[in-house]
């Protein structure tokens, strides 16, 4: 039975991931912050195995590491789904500890992750690592500075490390969504749900299990096949900056 370890499991793509597989027959293990949220996840997918850890803090990976090592060492898939964006601001006018938060969950820890499960797949000849980006990687917007570069690092990550994964049948993918309809505009907004809400009005968004979908029939390829890059936006987005609200 193939071990596939999710990211940024507490809700969103991250959840609607975990689930989708736990339900294929994978075994998962699930990990978030939000302990509490973890446990709602695996009262639905009992199958489903929880660990709490913010991405944000080496430390914490370290711990998380030590913990669930003889789990972590024969991983098939990791799915670096956590991250994060706070604020709207011109970059000016970002706290600094947002920046810093945004770079350490989004880049140093999946990074961080990364390095210590790579060894592992390398030894057993096998494995994949899906990144979950952002359009934001690739189209810059007001207010996006930070957040566009973190996903940019994510790009270029993924385009990287197949140079140095060349010849050990480790497989690297990245996918970049448009809009979300997920918790993420609520953390951005730092709460503020009437304007994450607004976010998402007049239009189709996409939807969590949209993407846990995709990142299921990336997994399932055959081992020579390596979905590279993957741009999924909501058919009433039709690019990364413009939305165009069907009026049937």
């Amino acid at each position: 039975m193939k071990k596939v370890l999710v990211t940024g499991a507490s809700a969103g793509i991250g959840r609607a991931t975990a689930k989708l597989f736990a339900e294929r027959g994978y075994q998962v293990l699930a990990v978030a912050r939000r302990i509490e949220k973890l446990e709602s996840l695996r009262a639905e997918r009992s199958s489903v195995e929880i660990a709490s850890v913010d991405l944000s803090s080496e430390t914490a990976i370290e711990a998380f590491y030590e913990t669930h090592k003889d789990w972590l060492k024969n991983v098939d898939v990791l799915v670096n789904n956590a991250g994060l964006a706070l604020g709207r601001e011109s970059f000016q006018e970002y706290l600094w500890s947002d920046v810093e938060k945004m770079f350490q969950t989004n880049v140093m820890g999946l990074l961080s992750l990364i390095r210590k499960i790579v060894p592992n797949m390398i030894a057993q000849k096998r494995g994949h690592l899906i990144n979950i980006g952002s359009v934001a990687g690739d189209v810059g917007y007001k207010g996006g500075t930070v957040y566009c570069a973190t996903k940019a690092a994510v790009h270029m990550i993924a385009e990287s490390l197949r140079f140095d994964l060349g010849g050990t049948n480790v497989r690297v993918s990245n996918i970049a969504p448009g809009r979300v309809e997920t918790d993420f505009s609520v953390v951005r907004f730092k709460g503020d749900k009437e304007a994450a809400d607004k976010v998402y009005e007049g239009y189709r968004p996409l939807k969590s299990e949209d993407l846990a979908n995709t990142i299921l029939w990336i997994a399932e390829q055959p081992e020579h096949v390596n979905i590279q890059n993957v741009t999924i936006l909501g058919t009433d987005q039709p690019s990364a900056t413009t939305l165009d609200p069907f009026k049937g």
